[in-house]
């Protein structure tokens, strides 16, 4: 039976569709803001190494009344941690700034050529000592996750990329719903750089919601997970009232016509870093 706030993956873990990203949130901001998204009603919390704020994102989860069973807490490992070894260790940091026994999600942040394939042996042996619930990657072509599927044991849960009306990623969609992995969006909202676009308004206006409201709502109906990001309380309360109404499939296809291909973010067959 469909779930409208839960999206199971394919080992059954159940993982929220709706969650709050942090990157770029920093100290004091970070941790306000999961707890503002804790307050409002989320449960999944989604942060990197890289990022910079796994201790705050752990200070708030400690103070939160919510048990942390019900909480779905993702990040990812770090370019330069990538390897076999290095991940190992790369994940027993996070988990100690994150202050858990156990993640619900850990990703592969980027496909580093030559490491991910140890990367992803990693995480299959985290995953098999039962420290993670669910493995995937981020920003995985599908030659990517072709190269990494021939040899894995476990096939990626996620794949983590960007993701919005402007860049709609149809071909990666498709190849991950093939495969049963979950496609999840960062930077759903394309860094604001939709807000003013005239057919999301005449949509948004029609719906009564905002121009973010109706674009959440298109990925949650795309059975897309979605993680914007904001240190606003306003706009975190908002962007997860999203599911007391739907778009029709005209609105679906008004929406999809968006796509141009117009990445925000780098390019995952050509990135530096």
């Amino acid at each position: 039976m469909y779930d409208p706030y839960y999206i199971s993956l394919v080992n059954d873990v159940k993982m929220p569709r709706l969650g709050l990203g942090v990157y770029q949130a920093s100290g004091p901001d970070t941790q306000q803001a999961v707890k503002w998204a804790i307050e409002a009603g989320y449960r999944s919390i989604d942060t990197a190494a890289i990022y910079g704020n796994e201790t705050e994102v752990g200070n708030a989860l400690k103070e939160s009344p919510i048990s942390r069973e019900e909480l779905f807490i993702t990040t990812k490992v770090w370019n330069s941690d990538q390897g076999y070894s290095t991940t190992l260790e790369a994940f027993e940091r996070s988990l100690k700034k994150l202050q858990l026994t156990y993640l619900d999600l850990y990703l592969i942040h980027w496909p580093v050529a030559n490491k991910y394939l140890d990367t992803w042996r990693a995480l299959e042996k985290l995953y098999d000592e039962g420290k993670i619930k669910a493995i995937g990657v981020c920003n995985f072509q599908p030659h990517h996750l072709d190269s990494l599927i021939n040899v894995a044991d476990i096939i990626p849960m996620i794949n983590q990329i960007e993701l919005h009306p402007f860049l709609s990623q149809e071909d990666v969609r498709s190849y991950c719903k093939q495969r049963n992995i979950v496609v999840e969006a960062w930077s759903p909202l394309g860094r604001g750089k939709m807000l003013d676009n005239p057919q999301l308004k005449e949509i948004a206006d029609r719906h009564k919601k905002s121009i973010a409201q109706i674009i959440l709502r298109w990925d949650i109906q795309n059975d897309i997970v979605t993680i914007p990001k904001s240190v606003n309380q306003n706009r975190i309360i908002e962007n997860i009232d999203i599911f007391d109404f739907s778009l029709s499939p005209e609105d679906m296809a008004s929406i999809n016509a968006l796509n141009k291909n117009e990445r925000i973010g780098d390019d995952p067959d050509n990135f530096h870093f």
